[in-house]
């Protein structure tokens, strides 16, 4: 027996049934993002920032806290949206927890520093709506 559209050999309900099961479960692995970051600052000045995501290709596990709001501005790319609001990331991210490391050093007078703040790869719990994000760490 053929659907009314003909592309599902099976009756209607069956073909419709699948399509939302097989919608229901991308849209779950959609929602949750690995996150890290890295800052490195040499001698007062930034020298190297790099932040990775990509979405979670198993289940994380955990609970949210501490959300973050942001405007969405015509656009559903995280990366884009973390990059166009990046002094509020930045902060929040120091919310959920930096790992810093620091090296000074001093020879013959010359004085050099490097600074290291870290975000170790956490999974986020990411729900875009209409107009805003949020985001929220997995603890």
């Amino acid at each position: 027996m053929r659907s009314r559209n003909g592309n599902c050999p099976f009756s209607f309900s069956i073909c419709t049934i699948v399509f939302f099961l097989l919608s229901y479960s991308s849209a779950i692995y959609a929602d949750e993002y690995l996150i890290s970051y890295r800052y490195l600052v040499k001698d007062a000045t930034l020298y190297n920032e790099t932040l990775d995501i990509s979405q979670a290709m198993t289940k994380c596990f955990g609970k949210p806290y501490e959300s973050l709001y942001l405007d969405t501005i015509n656009s559903h790319n995280l990366k884009d949206l973390l990059l166009q609001n990046k002094e509020k990331f930045t902060n929040f991210l120091s919310k959920v927890g930096f790992i810093v490391t620091n090296k000074e050093s001093t020879y013959n007078t010359y004085h050099t520093s490097t600074t290291i703040m870290t975000l170790k790869t956490t999974c986020f719990k990411v729900d875009f709506n209409d107009n805003f994000v949020k985001i929220s760490p997995l603890k």
